[in-house]
């Protein structure tokens, strides 16, 4: 079981939406943060979401980059 972890700055979320259900379904553990100005997209069930600088420091974000298995920035 990987660890990803996405990075989500924009509002179109489909494409990253896509990739995190396959991740999901081959058992991944999934992490969304949010960036300043991204809206929260639909997510399946079994995904953490986290907001930068809301809920999630700057240090915690570091942390959890280098604790992933892959890192992914839309």
């Amino acid at each position: 079981m990987a660890a990803a972890l996405h990075l989500l700055k924009g509002a179109d979320a489909a494409l990253a939406a896509d990739v995190i259900a396959r991740q999901l379904a081959a058992g991944d553990r999934v992490t969304v943060v949010l960036l300043a100005g991204a809206a929260p997209p639909a997510l399946p069930a079994g995904v953490t979401l986290r907001r930068a600088g809301a809920d999630l420091s700057w240090d915690q974000l570091l942390d959890l980059v280098f604790e992933a298995d892959h890192v992914v920035t839309w």
